[in-house]
């Protein structure tokens, strides 16, 4: 199964953004998505789905929240078995 780690910066911290980012994932029936506050002001999404649907949550992360002011959004492909299982915020 195709898996993605996203790396998204700008105003996402403290504005629903990971909770945001969840709902959003199982609404694409994503099978399982991460979404974890970085020190540096940023989040980390991993998710794993078929492409289309991995596609389709990078289109949103560029868009985020409505609180959300979404600078860059960087995806790299990775091993399904990295990503924690389920729907998960850390």
């Amino acid at each position: 199964m195709p898996a993605a780690r996203f790396l998204i910066s700008g105003k996402v911290q403290g504005v629903w953004f990971r909770a945001s980012t969840l709902k959003q994932a199982e609404q694409l029936g994503l099978g399982a998505c991460h979404a974890t506050n970085l020190v540096n002001g940023g989040v980390e999404v991993l998710a794993v789905g078929d492409v289309a649907s991995l596609d389709a949550l990078q289109a949103w992360l560029h868009e985020g929240p409505p609180l959300a002011h979404v600078d860059h959004v960087a995806r790299e492909d990775v091993e399904a078995d990295g990503v924690p299982v389920g729907f998960n915020i850390a």
